[in-house]
């Protein structure tokens, strides 16, 4: 659990399974021979799962067993730590990847008691085509795809700059386009964003 890679690679398949390209795409800086290893590694751990399939060119998807999915609460938890002492306004020249902050929604979301839904969230590109992900909320907990959802009970829309601010410490939400079930895309919301310790905390003093 200590080397560099292995809990962003089960953030990055949190989502559903990828290929070995696609988790190159999502994780800037890793080697081509560093991947591999480490993948090779992970399943040999019984953390991941490799499916090949017969097509030219080969296929190969990896995907998160059972035992790596229960580290995403210790996933969200260092996300909260993040959001607590690490957080500052993204520089010009860097990049940012919102897609990483959806795929935390198991482990950082904790919806309360009696909501529950689908929702859709969406990111737009201007020079790409907009990337978006299915949340489900139940009382078993909360998963996360990387696509869009066939029904859906609330939507939420925004380009990279709205999303920012949204997940930033002011959750300023004013650039984002929410329809449907409100009470669901605000409970999600606040899940993701840095304002999630204090709605927790809020939460629990409340109950006491």
């Amino acid at each position: 659990m200590g080397d560099k890679w292995t809990l962003l690679i089960v953030r990055d398949l949190a989502a559903g399974p990828r290929r070995f390209v696609e988790l190159q795409r999502v994780l800037p800086g890793i080697s081509t021979e560093q991947l591999r290893s480490r993948l090779n590694r992970m399943v040999a751990d019984g953390m991941l799962t490799r499916k090949r399939y017969r097509e030219v060119p080969p296929r190969v998807d990896y995907e998160l067993t059972e035992r790596a999915r229960e580290l995403m609460p210790i996933l969200g938890e260092l996300a909260r730590w993040g959001y607590d002492w690490a957080w500052s306004a993204p520089r010009a020249s860097e990049a940012i990847d919102i897609g990483a902050i959806f795929r935390l929604a198991p482990g950082l979301v904790r919806a309360p008691a009696g909501v529950a839904g689908v929702v859709e969230m969406t990111m737009h590109y201007p020079d790409e085509a907009d990337c978006s992900y299915s949340v489900s909320v139940s009382a078993q907990g909360v998963t996360v795809r990387e696509c869009a959802p066939e029904r859906a009970d609330a939507r939420v829309d925004g380009d990279r700059e709205a999303w920012v601010a949204a997940f930033s410490p002011s959750a300023d939400r004013s650039r984002l386009a929410v329809s449907g079930d409100q009470g669901l895309a605000s409970a999600l919301l606040d899940g993701l964003s840095a304002r999630s310790r204090r709605v927790a905390a809020g939460t629990a003093s409340v109950a006491a």
